[in-house]
């Protein structure tokens, strides 16, 4: 999985390309801590990102928890299909911002 980032004041856009599962969860998970002071606004797009495993779930969980604790917002962009299917099925498409 590759991470690309961009700042643009209190906001932080992170594109991830590849798979969020097991092996990569802890890359975004350390790219999350060290970019997330001072933002308030944190997107996810998932335009090229084509599989997210149980371990990525858990890593936007704990983000969103995160930026909760800050007052900040955190939404997910570009969520294909199957993983759009998965955030219904687990009930998280109500606890993110997907659009």
């Amino acid at each position: 999985m590759q991470l690309t980032t961009q700042k643009n004041g209190t906001g932080l856009t992170v594109s991830l390309s590849g798979e969020l599962n097991t092996l990569t969860a802890a890359d975004l998970n350390a790219c999350l801590d060290k970019e997330l002071d001072g933002v308030q606004s944190l997107t996810l797009d998932f335009a090229e990102c084509d599989y997210v495993s149980s371990a990525g779930l858990r890593v936007l969980l704990n983000t969103f928890k995160r930026m909760k604790m800050v007052n900040g917002s955190m939404e997910l962009s570009n969520v294909g299909e199957n993983f759009l299917d998965v955030l219904q099925n687990t009930g998280l498409d109500a606890v993110f911002g997907i659009f």
